[in-house]
């Protein structure tokens, strides 16, 4: 991943929350969530109305003319040189990677670049942004934490065990084949979904063999997909964002209100 702006911490840093679909349709409060661990940390929050989607959905498609459409529409949303701070590794990779790929021939290339370069998934950002590797408050739980395919190459699945590692009262527990792809891949499990299924399905033997009471994700698609398949099976299995985790611990250690 390219290297984005550094920053320097401290109270007032103003930052831009890139919320993406998922939060909008599905999990809101992990958008909640990310607001507060922000604002905890001294972050002054900004929620630019326009923003709809990074693009991915288009160009993991092969719609690449679509895909630069809504790009071009982000960059324009997420003007400034503020931090744009994504509680999703697949989105944040898309920005960084996917976009200056697609726009390798194409002449605004330097303004798609600029953007990746401020991008930052929320952990990254707590741990390489603001130096923070440790996090205060108490989560009283065996967390299994699963590694989405978009971290891998970049510093966000590291940061996520730095923070859990030492969180009070957290087993961070490992288990079997912790790079496996948990097989939906967007317009993958839709194109290709008995492939699919069964990826997530070999992920969750893996995780329930370590019986954890949470499975954490800094991707909110692959926590939908595991989450779905399971409950499907008949074996549910509780999921949460990690924003969620870091919020709720500061919550049960007094430092958030209940």
């Amino acid at each position: 991943m390219s290297t984005p702006v550094r920053v320097l911490p401290g109270p007032g840093l103003r930052v831009q929350l890139m919320a993406t679909c998922l939060c909008d349709a599905f999990y809101d409060d992990v958008a909640r969530a990310t607001v507060e661990v922000l604002e905890y940390l001294g972050c002054r929050v900004e929620f630019p109305e326009g923003q709809t989607c990074c693009g991915q959905p288009a160009f993991n498609g092969g719609d690449w003319p679509a895909s630069r459409q809504v790009v071009r529409h982000t960059v324009r949303t997420f003007a400034g040189d503020v931090p744009v701070i994504v509680p999703s590794g697949s989105c944040a990779a898309m920005l960084a990677h996917g976009a200056p790929l697609e726009f390798e021939k194409e002449k605004d290339r330097p303004e798609i670049e600029e953007l990746g370069r401020r991008t930052w998934e929320l952990v990254d950002f707590i741990v390489h942004g603001l130096g923070r590797t440790t996090w205060p408050g108490r989560y009283p739980a065996r967390l299994a934490f699963h590694r989405s395919c978009h971290s891998r190459g970049t510093a966000s699945s590291e940061a996520a065990e730095t923070l859990l590692t030492s969180l009070a009262g957290v087993t961070l527990v490992p288990f079997g084949e912790g790079e496996q792809c948990c097989g939906f891949g967007g317009t993958f499990s839709v194109s290709f979904p008995h492939i699919s299924s069964n990826m997530g399905t070999l992920k969750l033997e893996h995780i329930h063999a370590v019986q954890p009471d949470l499975l954490v994700s800094g991707d909110m698609s692959c926590m939908m997909h595991l989450g779905g398949l399971s409950e499907k099976a008949g074996k549910p299995i509780k999921t949460q964002h990690i924003s969620q985790v870091l919020r709720d611990a500061l919550k049960n250690g007094g430092l958030l209100p209940a």
